[in-house]
């Protein structure tokens, strides 16, 4: 048995070539830094329990897992790690987020252990100035150097768009039905891990079923998956809104975007959806969700307006024409949402501000003030949801987590998600064990993006890792103050690297990953 090292030649610096070599002739002829976590409680991803291990991070990658009592495999890292009772867990995948790695930073993401966030959402991704083909931002991603890791969905609205099919085209012709479906192959082809849609929003609301299977078919030949924001999230029309998203995904695996039931209540009608949903995946739907902990959403205002105002219609020409009706349209919308009391406005120039106290600083009904911002005119918080009932979704075995935040976004999610499940649902209310909140941010997006080397610590797997004691993790931020970072996650490390220590960013080791 080789020798055990000094402390001194362990810890603190670089291990010295010949006591390295004494120790394992193998690992003294990697150049690639190395890195022991030292027995920690491993929490791998797959949902196993948790347990004492040793983790060895070489370059990019885990080179060994062992129990502490086993070899000693770490002996040549140039950086020990003590667990000192922390968990030790694979980087935390969001399944759905906003901004552009090229222009925002993602430090409030890596504050919550965040190491991979999914853009594409919503049927809008991100592109470089006027150019609508995703390749070139790509590209330009491949080069920068960028907070964290990247997985890219081809969308639906910006592929259309890229395809010529203008957005008051609502049934595309046999032209255009192609055009499309060969813009989404060259995107699939270029690493894109699937198709996203935003059917409540601009060009997606008015597309139809045809379209949409068209674009089902080309996913399906890729192995991708579909991720919907659907027709509607209402109570009374979401599983109508379901079966839209499976009928015209499959052979295609459908993906429900934040999980949520507007208008709904109770654990009771929680239980229909989930029968519901278990339904379709006996039916041998491979049907998958994400969501997020907090009751409100977060979105444009245009969600308020009804179709026949929204671009590309003549926003002047329905005021002069149906001012009054809109009107009317508004007050019951927004009655039903709860009232003016229940948007929070996170856009300028009325940022922080309910629409009832945006509508009083300027002396104008909330729904006239809707008329005057029209629907392009900001977005905001609509608290419409029932933390019983969402709460009963977030637990379901087949929904993994999402923030559907981006940088900047004036909403507690964009910079509190990861640390509330843990501060909340794990260590408060124990609704959800470590193991299984940390599979439901790792392994489980990593199966449902099919990534074959992230989202579980195994030997081998890419080196994306999060340390932290669960007791101690905090989500700060609030809608009053929603850009405060979560605190508690010790060391986040991204592709080998550390990306987030002491409380604030250290490195950019971010890629942008390809579909395989």
């Amino acid at each position: 048995m080789a020798r055990q090292l000094t402390r001194r030649q362990m810890v603190g610096g670089t291990v010295a070539a010949g006591a390295l070599a004494r120790w394992s002739p193998g690992l003294a002829q990697q150049s690639a830094p190395m890195t022991l976590f030292k027995e920690v409680m491993l929490v791998d991803g797959t949902g196993a329990p948790s347990r004492l291990a040793n983790v060895l991070v070489s370059g990019d990658r885990i080179a060994d897992v062992t129990e502490p009592t086993g070899r000693r495999i770490a002996a040549g890292a140039a950086r020990t790690v003590a667990g000192e009772g922390r968990v030790l867990a694979p980087g935390f995948i969001d399944m759905h987020s906003h901004g552009d790695p090229l222009e925002d930073s993602y430090e409030s993401f890596l504050a919550m252990g965040v190491t991979t966030i999914t853009l594409g959402q919503d049927g809008d991704g991100p592109r470089i100035g006027k150019d609508l083909d995703p390749r070139s931002w790509m590209a330009a991603v491949d080069r920068a150097a960028i907070d964290l890791n990247v997985a890219l969905l081809a969308s639906h609205g910006t592929l259309r768009r890229a395809a010529g099919v203008p957005d008051s085209v609502r049934r595309p012709d046999a032209d255009g039905l192609a055009r499309m479906a060969a813009q989404l192959e060259s995107e699939l082809r270029a690493g894109a891990f699937g198709l996203s849609y935003g059917l409540e929003y601009v060009p997606g609301i008015y597309s139809s079923a045809p379209e949409l299977a068209n674009l089902g078919r080309v996913v399906a030949r890729h192995s991708g998956v579909v991720m919907s924001h659907m027709r509607s999230e209402n109570d009374d029309e979401i599983e109508a809104s379901i079966d839209e998203l499976v009928s015209t995904s499959l052979p295609a695996r459908p993906h429900i975007s934040h999980l949520k039931v507007v208008f709904g209540k109770g654990a009771g009608r929680a239980q229909q959806l989930i029968d519901f949903l278990e339904t379709k995946r006996r039916q041998g739907v491979d049907l998958t969700a994400d969501e997020y902990p907090y009751e409100a959403g977060y979105t444009g205002i245009a969600i308020l307006f009804p179709q026949w105002a929204l671009p590309p219609t003549d926003y002047a020409g329905v005021i002069a024409s149906r001012r009054q009706e809109l009107r009317d349209y508004l007050i019951a919308r927004m009655t039903r949402r709860g009232g003016p009391e229940a948007l929070l406005i996170g856009t300028p120039p009325y940022a922080g501000k309910t629409l009832a106290q945006a509508a009083q600083e300027t002396g104008l009904h909330y729904a006239d003030l809707l008329i005057k911002l029209g629907p392009d005119g900001g977005s905001g918080a609509h608290f419409t949801m029932n933390k019983v009932l969402q709460d009963a979704l977030l637990r379901y075995k087949q929904v993994a987590f999402s923030t559907d935040g981006g940088p900047g976004m004036r909403h507690p999610r964009a910079t509190g998600t990861y640390a509330k499940l843990v501060e909340e649902y794990v260590v408060r209310d124990k609704v959800l064990t470590v193991e299984e909140m940390v599979r439901k941010a790792t392994g489980f997006p990593a199966a449902i993006l099919r990534l074959p080397d992230r989202g579980v610590i195994r030997k081998g797997a890419k080196a994306d890792l999060v340390l932290f004691d669960p007791a101690k993790v905090k989500a700060r931020s609030t809608y009053v103050d929603p850009f405060a970072m979560a605190t508690g996650f010790d060391l986040v490390m991204v592709n080998g690297r550390p990306a987030f220590e002491d409380g604030k960013r250290v490195g950019k080791a971010g890629r942008l990953l390809r579909a395989v």
